[in-house]
């Protein structure tokens, strides 16, 4: 492998707090995702450096969260980058921050050309809904927990470098991306010619992220989750009331300990940021 000065830099906006146990041995969301592309970084031929600004926005303080949403003179324009990341927040809420948040993305696509949006499970869900598509719970209301495989598309396979039909992540959720984004339901933000892929699908998921060449890149599974972090996330739901399914919640944490592949997700998110996939569509 070649040695190399090049650097990626991005924003992440973080949506939520891990557990207090995650954040004593992995820091915030912002960190732990500055770790996993640090190592995806490593992977790159040459290597990449990646460097991390991180915001919190979650402006909530009757749940202790004192965050606030930046304004688009807040954001540099020589940020590139950006990527959100999961929440215990509804996508499709009316929550004040979400909406401020909504805004901001809206004006920094219009206004950012060169930008480049990431986000998993809540970011990914709150893109497609500013692309207009349409995010809601399960209509069985089942969650899809834990170690999940997934089929991948044809631009999934070319994205993430494989010829396996499939690759795994562990998921957190209960809402999905139900439609996909079109040009005449995106409220002007994409062209005519502007196609979105759906990269992946699993059996309670169909839309597991979507891909805009040089513009987008989501995923509904979660990069950076360990075992231990799988567990404790579980373990809040149930306890908070969101999970009901004492069956499946179980079920969940006995795949926790599964080998997933995050780091192949994130690395392609790497190559996207840095522009090596402009020939993939």
């Amino acid at each position: 492998m070649k040695a190399s000065n090049d650097e990626v830099h991005m924003l992440v906006l973080e949506t939520d707090e891990p557990h207090p146990e995650t954040r004593d041995r992995k820091g915030s969301f912002g960190d732990i995702f500055h770790n996993l592309f640090n190592e995806a970084g490593h992977t790159h031929d040459p290597p990449l450096k990646i460097t991390t600004s991180m915001h919190y926005v979650v402006d909530d303080p009757a749940n202790n969260h004192h965050g606030h949403v930046p304004k688009l003179s807040d954001i540099p324009v020589s940020t590139r980058a950006i990527l959100l990341t999961g929440s215990m927040y509804d996508a499709h809420s009316s929550e004040p921050w979400v909406l401020q948040l909504l805004d901001l993305l809206t004006q920094l696509w219009q206004s950012r050309p060169a930008m480049k949006f990431s986000g998993v499970c809540f970011g990914h869900q709150l893109l497609s809904r500013m692309l207009g598509a349409r995010v809601e719970p399960h209509p069985s209301g089942k969650w899809e927990l834990a170690h999940t495989a997934m089929e991948l598309a044809p631009v999934g396979r070319k994205l993430f470098r494989t010829d396996k039909p499939r690759l795994a992540l562990h998921q957190m959720h209960q809402d999905q991306v139900t439609s996909v984004p079109t040009p005449e339901r995106s409220a002007g933000l994409l062209s005519p010619d502007q196609k979105v892929h759906v990269w992946a699908s699993s059996g309670h998921t169909e839309v597991q992220g979507l891909y805009m060449r040089e513009r987008l890149f989501t995923s509904q599974g979660h990069l950076g989750f360990d075992e231990e972090m799988v567990r404790r996330q579980i373990d809040m739901r149930v306890e908070s009331g969101g999970i009901g399914d004492a069956k499946a919640a179980e079920e969940g944490k006995e795949a926790a300990h599964l080998k997933h592949d995050g780091l192949v997700v994130a690395a392609a998110i790497v190559r996207f940021f840095h522009g090596d996939d402009v020939d993939v569509e």
